[in-house]
């Protein structure tokens, strides 16, 4: 059977995945204004997330507006938002039906194939809840890429990635790992040979019989 100290490894890996993931969702950092031109001093950094934009004041005043109306969003933030959040909810999912069957867990003790098999099951769930995140981290990192280097685009509008989007990223890679440990629990089942075994102590003694 699989290592519990292996399995214990990847759930730690993946709750603290899905913790990332679910801080970075929430914070508006995910690209801030970026310092280029002639002009790098200005009075307000400017930050935009999933939900908010904020503006940081130099007088250290904070101030965030959320947004409106889901409509009046581009649709690539739109699907952003959607693929974090399916990507959180599967990942918990996951790391619920990873917990079952885990050898340190007693649900369904007696059937401990069933229970690396419920481990493997939870670990692939992860895999796809992560990937979910990864993919929506990177499509809107290529945004936020493709919109600084467009010459079209103003000097003042031109945004780099924030602190929220290494955060998102790398608890996705945190649930990648846990849910590959997990998934990797489940091993093949001793086969029973259908034919039983010789008693060798028998035919040694039956040998060994004299006849009269």
């Amino acid at each position: 059977m699989a290592n519990s100290g292996v399995q214990l490894l990847g759930f730690g890996l993946s709750l603290t995945g899905i913790i990332g993931l679910i801080v970075g969702t929430i914070l508006p950092q995910w690209k801030m204004s970026a310092y280029v031109g002639d002009s790098i001093i200005t009075a307000v950094a400017t930050y935009q997330g999933l939900w908010m934009s904020c503006a940081f004041q130099s007088t250290g005043q904070l101030q965030c507006k959320i947004y409106d109306s889901i409509l009046q969003l581009d649709s690539d933030l739109q699907a952003t938002r959607a693929l974090m959040i399916v990507g959180i909810i599967v990942s918990i999912c996951g790391l619920g039906v990873a917990c079952m069957g885990m050898k340190c867990t007693t649900c369904g003790a007696d059937d401990k194939v069933g229970k690396a098999r419920t481990a493997m099951t939870g670990g692939i769930i992860l895999l796809v809840g992560a990937l979910c995140a990864i993919v929506a981290c990177s499509w809107f990192a290529h945004n936020v890429i493709r919109a600084f280097y467009n010459p079209f685009t103003p000097v003042n509008t031109k945004f780099e990635f924030g602190a929220a989007i290494f955060i998102a990223w790398g608890g996705s890679f945190l649930d990648v790992l846990g849910g590959a440990m997990l998934a990797a629990s489940c091993t093949r089942s001793k086969q029973v040979s259908k034919y039983p075994k010789s008693n060798s102590a028998g035919s040694a003694s039956g040998n060994n019989k004299e006849y009269v």
